[in-house]
């Protein structure tokens, strides 16, 4: 089928598909990379709960952004004593199984401290989670 095909429609399907390479490398090259960086950020986390006797009174917002997941969270403070966590963003791409960590922030609360065990499945996203509860303790620092 292929000779039957003109020269200028052979240089067309092969100029098309020349493309459709390029740009899947350039696609998958990126990925790569921020895999690559992605994966660094997490393990760089090296989570400290905050002196909590510090930590003023009131809800305080914390952010970390780890590329290919971040979280967003209100950690709520009264007397020295975390009262709540809510994560009000949590992205994690179509992964649905991070999720699952999103069970840190009771765990926290629970706990008073940000030693607390990870999801299996899901410990990544966990530590970014941890990760801005302790960026939102670290704000309310008098």
């Amino acid at each position: 089928m292929f000779k039957k095909m003109s020269k200028k429609t052979k240089l067309i399907i092969v100029s098309v598909l020349g493309l459709a390479l390029a740009i899947g490398g350039f696609f998958g090259a990126r990925l790569l990379i921020q895999t690559s960086q992605y994966r660094r950020i997490v393990s760089e986390i090296e989570l400290q709960t905050p002196d909590l006797s510090r930590v003023q009174d009131g809800t305080w917002s914390g952010h970390f952004h780890a590329i290919l997941v971040s979280a967003d969270v209100d950690v709520v403070v009264e007397s020295g004593i975390i009262t709540n966590v809510v994560i009000t963003n949590h992205d994690h791409g179509s992964w649905d199984q991070a999720r699952d960590a999103e069970v840190v922030a009771t765990r926290v609360v629970d706990a008073q401290h940000l030693y607390v065990d990870t999801v299996v499945g899901a410990t990544n996203s966990s530590l970014v989670i941890l990760q801005a509860i302790q960026n939102a303790l670290e704000s309310g620092l008098r």
